[in-house]
């Protein structure tokens, strides 16, 4: 029986042949043919994933939110985990928004360029840049106004408005909790099951991911130009990731803990060499907690609380990843985004990737929820997708390793977490027992 290609092998493919058509299409006379017949398919592709992208925000972060019931029991630590978790994912957002303001990776792309891509990609740009104007003139606490909707079913038939479904979702969740639980359980098993419901629908426009992307690369007409400053940008998303995990990381290990940070890296490198194939923090879980209880010493009841936990709630690598793109698509299309712009890439990051689906994809899901929430046209996400598989892999072997960094804060802070001395002696002590 012949084996089938895995998925990203068949976006790979896409992706290559969608660049090589692109490069070739304007000196073939092809252009026209290929913005008749071949990019609506990529149009299709990224209205797919604008519909998926409200109803994936409500479902993930009501299930997600209302999943931590178990907090009240483990209140201190369950505490601890959250405040670290929302800490170091708005510490990543943070180092993403100031690398890419820093490198601005857009300055490569002539004006020429920029007004080709405002043409082909951005429909809505005019509009975005009213709003853009608008809010440099708005107070600074409008920002919170807006989170909070004043019509619910407006929020939800416009992408525009994320962050008021992400503050309705987390409202509801909360609730749940704080309801009797037999009383929501019926509730409860409803989103458990829509859950996995819209996660097939994820699986299910993955599938048609390959021709998306080719569709979508295929019609960008490439150039030297639009290739250097793309690679500008994966090295500025790289930077992005380095910077966390050789000086984040290893500052709050030492703040917190007394794990060396050597250690730690030998420790946890299974589960990095996992997650960076897989590309799914929920995949490599397994390996993480093995990881973590025998290598670096945690206590069963600290991992299996706090890793489950970070492979729903904390996207370190993700969130980097968000803000470098938002702000370089931004970029390309000629739009300076405001102070107040970024910030609200911030909160809808972090916000969001409290919902985000621990498995291959869901970044440019939650990078569609980013790129609306300040008015840009998701349709820009074409620049970035030849990139994004190779991306995808980094940023989920750090967002493992922030779950792993976090998981020894807190058994480090609850005395849970065993010395080198002590691993060596009952490693020795098995090994005795086994000859």
């Amino acid at each position: 029986m012949k084996k089938k290609l895995p998925l990203y092998a068949k976006i790979l493919i896409g992706m290559g042949v969608g660049l090589i058509w692109g490069i070739l299409a304007t000196p073939l006379g092809l252009t026209e043919f290929t913005h008749d017949w071949i990019r609506p398919f990529g149009t299709i592709f990224i209205n797919c994933l604008k519909l998926i992208a409200v109803p994936l925000i409500i479902v993930s972060l009501i299930d997600g939110v209302s999943n931590l019931s178990d907090v009240s029991k483990l209140s201190r630590m369950g505490g601890k985990t959250i405040a670290l978790y929302i800490g170091t994912t708005i510490l990543a957002v943070t180092i993403g928004l100031t690398l890419v303001n820093m490198i601005d990776p857009g300055k490569y792309l002539s004006e020429d360029r920029r007004d080709y891509l405002r043409e082909t990609f951005a429909s809505d740009l005019d509009t975005s840049i009213v709003t853009a104007h608008s809010t440099k003139e708005q107070g600074p606490l409008q920002i919170l106004v807006n989170i909070v909707p004043d019509n619910l079913f407006n929020s939800f038939s416009d992408n525009t408005n994320m962050l008021q479904v992400i503050f309705f979702s987390i409202l509801f969740g909360v609730a749940m909790i704080m309801s009797p639980k037999e009383k929501v359980a019926p509730v409860k098993s409803f989103f458990d099951g829509a859950n996995t419901v819209i996660l097939s629908i994820v699986n299910i426009i993955m599938m048609y991911a390959p021709v998306g992307v080719f569709a979508l690369l295929a019609s960008l007409n490439i150039d030297l130009e639009l290739l250097k400053a793309l690679s500008v940008y994966s090295l500025n998303v790289v930077l992005g990731l380095a910077v966390m995990v050789f000086v984040s990381y290893p500052l709050i290990l030492k703040a917190f803990t007394k794990v060396r940070y050597a250690r730690f890296m030998k420790a946890v490198l299974p589960a990095q060499i996992l997650g960076f194939s897989t590309s799914s923090s929920a995949a490599t879980l397994p390996i993480t907690m093995d990881c973590a209880e025998k290598n670096l010493g945690v206590s069963e009841e600290v991992s299996s609380f706090v890793l489950p936990l970070g492979a729903t709630i904390n996207m370190d690598g993700t969130s980097i990843h968000q803000g470098v793109s938002a702000v370089f698509i931004a970029q390309a299309f000629g739009i300076d985004l405001s102070i107040g712009q970024q910030l609200t890439i911030l909160m809808t990051a972090v916000l969001a990737s409290i919902g985000a689906a621990a498995v291959p994809g869901a970044g440019i899901i939650m990078l569609i929820i980013v790129l609306e929430s300040v008015g840009l046209d998701p349709a820009g996400l074409a620049l970035i997708l030849a990139v994004d598989r190779p991306l995808d892999m980094l940023r989920t072997a750090v967002n493992v390793t922030g779950d792993s960094t976090i998981a020894a804060v807190i058994a480090s802070s609850e005395n849970e977490i065993k010395s080198e001395e002590e691993l060596a002696a009952i490693k020795s002590k098995a090994e005795a027992n086994q000859s």
